[in-house]
């Protein structure tokens, strides 16, 4: 176990369950726990026993997904066994989570995402993107698409945020040309 992510196993009725409602665009309903590729809306994912974890499981993620996909162990985890990660995770500036803003939200039919000032959306139509250039247009994506109001900050520090992800943004794209 690396201790860079928890996964559930859920007992319910009698069935084991997977369950992982933090794989930003991955499942959108929990997958029984046996072996077998699942379609679920446009995408495909497996569940075989690991290769590399004994007694654990492997979870292979649609190819259009961020990730190919993961090992995990059916073993207790504590917080113990993530605080070295979370902090790498959460302060490193070779983190994605530190680099670059994102927000990634599922539904029965595809995922979208905002990372920096571009919005996507991949569903059975394939995948498309589109530049948010004004501030307008990300804060509305923001409570539109992830149900993200920011009702509890101000004025000011939602300018600060803007200018902080949209200079960022600028950044990255003068890097790709």
């Amino acid at each position: 176990m690396t201790g860079d992510h928890l996964t559930l196993v859920v007992a319910c009725e009698g069935r084991s369950w997977f369950v992982d409602v933090g794989l930003g665009d991955a499942l959108h309903e929990p997958l029984p726990l046996r072996a077998a590729t699942y379609r679920r809306g446009p995408f495909t994912y497996r569940l075989s026993r690991s290769g590399v974890e004994p007694g654990g499981w492997r979870f292979d993620h649609d190819p259009r997904g961020t990730f190919v996909g993961m090992d995990f162990s059916l073993a207790p985890a504590g917080p113990d066994d993530f605080t070295e990660w979370h902090r790498k995770l959460s302060t490193s500036p070779e983190s994605g989570f530190v680099r670059i803003f994102s927000a990634i939200r599922r539904d029965p039919h595809g995922v979208d995402a905002l990372e920096g000032c571009v919005l996507g959306r991949t569903d059975a139509t394939g995948r498309s993107q589109r530049e948010l250039d004004t501030a307008g247009d990300w804060f509305g994506a923001l409570t539109d698409l992830f149900g993200l109001t920011l009702d509890d900050t101000s004025a000011a520090e939602r300018s600060v945020l803007w200018t902080h992800v949209h200079s960022r943004h600028l950044a990255w794209k003068a890097r790709r040309c």
